[in-house]
C-alpha cells in the first residue's frame, strides 16, 4: 500500500518505519517546507494519507487531501471544532476521513474499561471522578484529545456527571462537573488517569505510553483499514472488525 505522511517529525519518522516493516511504501513526506507536494503525482497516487501536525494545520492539510483524492488518518487533537464541518463533506462523497483522539490499541482497550466502569460507578453517588492526563512539553493543545474523550465517555455513561471542566480561578468544582487537570513535563508520551474516590476509598485506572510506538502501530494499522473505503468513519469501526464483533 502506498502512505504520504503529512507531518515529519518525531511521529512522522516512527510511523514511516513502522509502515515501511509492514511492508508498506511511503510516497512522500510533506512537512511545513514543502507544501507543494500535495500537488504532486507522488501524492496524488497514495492510497491515503497520515496526518500528525499541529492544531492550526490540521484541518487546512485534510482539505488539500480531500482536493486529491487521497483518503486521511488524522491523528492531530485540538482542532475538533472544525470536525463537523469536515464530517459533513465525507458524508457529502467528498472525502474520506478517520479521526481518532488516540491510535494506540491498548488506550482504546482503556476507553471501553473507563465506559464500563463509569456505568457501575453511576449507581454510588458517594463516588466522585477525577480525570488528569499528563504528556510532554511539546504538545500544545489541554486537556488531550485523549482526556476528552474519555471525559466525554463519562458524561455520557452517566446520568449524575453533566460536563467536564478544567479547574481554575474562573471554574470552581462543581459536584455535577468532571474535574480534568493536565501536566506538562519532560518527554512523557501519554499518562491518563481516572479516579473515583469516596469517604472511604478510591478506584483507580490508568494507561502509560511507554513510548510512541502504540501511537505509530495504530495509525498505521488505521490506515491499511481504511484504503479502499469512502466518508467518515472512527477508529471503534476498526476495532471491532479487529476483533471480530
Amino acid at each position: 500500500m502506498k502512505i504520504a505522511l503529512i507531518g515529519y517529525g518525531k511521529m512522522g519518522h516512527i510511523i514511516e518505519r513502522i509502515a515501511q516493516e509492514r511492508g508498506n511504501e511511503v510516497t512522500c513526506r510533506i512537512d511545513r517546507d514543502n507544501q507543494e507536494d500535495f500537488d504532486s503525482e507522488a501524492f496524488r497516487g497514495s492510497d491515503v494519507a497520515i496526518e500528525f501536525t499541529t492544531p492550526a494545520t490540521a484541518e487546512g492539510n485534510i482539505r488539500r487531501c480531500f482536493a486529491a483524492g487521497v483518503p486521511v488518518v488524522c491523528g492531530t487533537t485540538g482542532w475538533t471544532d472544525s470536525l463537523p464541518g469536515i464530517r459533513a463533506l465525507c458524508e457529502e462523497g467528498n472525502g474520506t476521513l478517520m479521526w481518532a483522539s488516540n491510535y494506540s490499541i491498548g488506550v482504546n482497550i482503556f476507553m471501553a474499561v473507563n465506559q464500563y466502569l463509569a456505568g457501575i460507578m453511576d449507581k454510588f453517588p458517594e463516588y466522585s471522578p477525577e480525570l488528569t492526563e499528563v504528556h510532554h512539553v511539546h504538545k500544545l493543545d489541554h486537556p488531550s484529545g485523549t482526556a476528552i474523550t474519555l471525559a466525554d465517555q463519562i458524561v455520557k455513561t452517566t446520568g449524575r456527571i453533566e460536563g467536564w471542566v478544567e479547574p481554575g480561578p474562573e471554574a470552581p468544582l462543581q459536584p455535577y462537573l468532571l474535574p480534568v487537570m493536565h501536566e506538562r513535563r519532560g518527554e512523557v508520551p501519554g499518562i491518563h488517569t481516572i479516579t473515583w474516590s469516596s469517604p472511604a476509598d478510591e478506584i483507580t485506572i490508568s494507561h502509560s505510553a511507554n513510548n510512541r510506538e502504540g501511537f505509530a502501530l495504530g495509525a498505521v494499522m488505521a490506515a491499511e483499514w481504511l484504503a479502499g473505503k469512502q466518508g467518515y468513519h472512527s477508529i471503534q469501526e476498526m476495532m471491532a472488525s479487529l476483533i471480530g464483533l
